[in-house]
């Protein structure tokens, strides 16, 4: 039993913004590595962190532990890639800890899907029971371009592993303009013919990246319009903690979800937080805020400051992102590997 595991539970104060939405999802990096080289998350070569600013699976736990005393019901893992850290197992069978508890709701992770044939597995022991995958098309060749060396038959295997163990799948591709706006609708079908739900996500003005994003962003206003002058989308009312907007496609029977941080924002209802690998909490994906929750671990702090740190942080959450696709600069300096995508 880590010190958090006595205060969670519903004694612990809710973490609430300034604005009234309760935060009840945190979105945890464990790594700002990756075996892959999106075009558009990642410079092509990328100088990553040393390993003494980057937390220790202990510290991870901690401060995940301590969200979760207050009131987190939704843990999602990240990275960079989360399955290529060191002892990521060791770390997802900690956390399932509060599943068993009851303190914790859910207990997922999103991933590039190169590793899930090796772990899938285990992520079902360790209580994990969905997981999203990062899968902008199907096309070896292109995948190979926009991943600058990825082989899509990895993840493709990974998905069919991870289904086998019992995980259900969620499909994640970013909509760009010139690679694979033309392929959208078939990999909508192809997700909805495996039994995967399926979400497009607006390219996202974060970090310094080689590719013009002006020339990348695809409204997804657009794509919808073009996918209902053939489909049937049927809105619906679900939620699932996260940003998405989701319709089911009454010609496929799959679920389909629009996430839309540029043409139509979802800042109104936000109830989630970051935590870098470094230990830093940013409570708006889109704003340059920072709190040093490493710098408090590391200078001997015990529970209580940890968590006073922490409803600082919350209490000064902004009200919505900063994002433009049209700037000549990135909203925010920070890659997503960096933030946790």
């Amino acid at each position: 039993m880590t010190p958090f595991d006595a205060i969670t539970g519903p004694r612990s104060a809710p973490l609430v913004d300034g604005f009234g939405r309760t935060v009840t999802y945190l979105r945890l990096s464990v790594t700002d590595r990756c075996d892959l080289r999106c075009v558009y998350c990642m410079a092509e070569h990328m100088t990553f962190l040393p390993k003494a600013e980057v937390l220790s699976l202990e510290e991870l736990d901690r401060i995940a532990s301590a969200f979760v005393g207050l009131g987190t019901r939704k843990l999602r893992l990240t990275g960079g890639e989360p399955l290529v850290r060191k002892g990521m197992m060791d770390l997802v069978r900690t956390l399932g800890r509060h599943l068993t508890s009851g303190a914790l709701d859910e207990l997922t992770l999103t991933t590039n899907g190169t590793r899930l044939s090796e772990f899938a597995g285990e992520l079902a022991d360790a209580g994990v029971r969905r997981i999203n995958v990062s899968l902008d098309t199907l096309k070896p060749d292109l995948f190979r371009r926009l991943t600058r060396g990825g082989d899509v038959a990895k993840v493709l295997a990974g998905i069919t592993a991870a289904q086998a163990a019992g995980l259900s799948v969620k499909i994640n591709a970013v909509a760009l303009r010139d690679d694979n706006a033309g392929e959208i609708p078939d990999l909508i079908a192809w997700a909805h013919r495996t039994g995967c739900d399926i979400t497009l996500i607006e390219t996202m003005p974060l970090g310094e990246v080689e590719a013009d994003r002006t020339d990348q962003y695809l409204p997804l206003s657009q794509v919808r319009a073009e996918l209902a002058s053939f489909w049937t989308l049927e809105d619906l009312p679900l939620s699932t903690g996260g940003p998405a907007r989701y319709v089911r496609v009454a010609e496929t029977g799959g679920r389909l979800g629009f996430i839309t941080p540029l043409s139509h924002n979802f800042c109104e209802s936000c109830n989630r937080v970051r935590l870098t690998c470094t230990g830093t909490l940013h409570t708006c994906l889109g704003q340059e805020d920072a709190t040093d929750l490493r710098a408090v671990l590391r200078s001997g702090a015990g529970d209580a400051e940890l968590t006073d740190a922490i409803r600082r942080a919350i209490a000064g959450k902004p009200k919505g992102h900063d994002f433009e696709i049209a700037r000549s600069q990135p909203a925010v300096a920070r890659h997503m590997s960096t933030t946790g995508g």
